[in-house]
């Protein structure tokens, strides 16, 4: 028997899992493990904590924003342990550029900030301008590159608009439709999800309509997605067009896609560049975690849990060479 909502479970818009209770936010600068070629330190922006990678004095600095859910600083989601982002960390300070992973709202090091449910687009792009201001007053530097991966795309994308210390944005894996639209056809292209199709249709019609869903009666597979508390962010999530809010950024904007992603289209990754503006990079026969991975479904979820296996190096270099340009 399939199980239901495969691809929706490495998906999930907002925090569907309770908040570990046994990791407290980073106090101050102590925490250092030194690598072959830089240092990284455990920081934080108020109540928020990250993991800075320096490469250096005077390094362009990027912060990475991870994806949906209950996903760490480093890429991780759950049981699904890949790395794509602490790689991407290595690999950029051996080119040179610094980098701060932040962990969200509410979860792991940023445990302290508050209800990791209790958040919206716009909360999440006010977190992301913290960080901004605190990693260019820590490093020098009159501006940071904000690189969201995944639905990570979108709140970066919004905590850049108006903001003169972003150098740029970067947009890894990241959907180019509106949520709702993503959520649906996740839904209606696994054929075991037939059974609860309608009932999940229609909560989404009633939330893109503004409305309160209630879950008695719901299907259990769908209660953890559509719970009462989280449905107010489902509800900023849907009112967003990832493009159309891209295009409202003059500064570089670079996205980046692989082609056997099985999350976000390669389309996604076209609507974005044509309608935001972007400079467009496609990687074939990369995964969304950002590894090189057949198309074929099953296989292409062991890159999910693989956390040795380095990502593709063309994800590194185009970032690399977006930043250096």
């Amino acid at each position: 028997m399939k199980k239901l909502l495969l691809p929706i479970a490495l998906t999930l818009a907002a925090c569907t899992q309770d908040t570990p209770k046994d990791v407290l936010p980073a106090e101050t600068e102590t925490s250092s493990v030194e690598t072959t070629d830089t240092i990284e330190t455990d920081i934080n922006s108020g109540k928020l904590g990250g993991t800075y990678h320096n490469a250096g004095k005077a390094t362009p600095i990027v912060i990475m924003v991870p994806g949906s859910g209950p996903t760490d600083k480093d890429g991780n989601n759950g049981g699904f342990v890949s790395n794509p982002l602490k790689f991407l960390a290595q690999d950029l300070g051996k080119a040179g550029i610094s980098s701060v992973r932040v962990d969200k709202h509410g979860m792991f090091s940023s445990a302290a900030s508050g209800n990791a449910e209790a958040i919206t687009v716009e909360s999440y792009a006010e977190d992301y301008r913290s960080w901004a201001a605190t990693v260019t007053k820590m490093s020098g530097q009159s501006c940071a590159y904000l690189l969201g991966h995944s639905e990570g795309g979108l709140m970066v994308t919004a905590a850049a608009i108006g903001q003169s210390n972003i150098c740029g944005v970067i947009l890894v894996a990241s959907s180019g439709r509106p949520f709702d639209d993503l959520l649906r056809d996740q839904l209606t292209s696994n054929p075991a999800n037939a059974p609860i199709l309608d009932q999940a249709i229609g909560a989404i019609d009633k939330l893109e309509n503004g409305e309160q869903v209630s879950t008695d009666g719901m299907h259990p597979a769908l209660k953890g997605l559509f719970k009462e508390s989280i449905q107010p962010y489902l509800k900023s999530l849907f009112a967003v067009d990832p493009a159309e809010m891209l295009s409202q950024l003059s500064i570089p904007k670079l996205v980046i896609q692989g082609s056997h992603d099985i999350q976000v289209k390669v389309e996604d990754a076209k609507r974005l560049s044509e309608i935001g503006g972007a400079q467009l990079v496609i990687l074939d026969g990369i995964s969304h975690v950002l590894k090189p991975a057949p198309a074929e479904h099953m296989l292409n979820l062991k890159t999910y849990n693989s956390p040795d296996t380095p990502i593709d190096p063309g994800v590194s270099q185009a970032i690399i060479e977006f930043v250096k340009k």
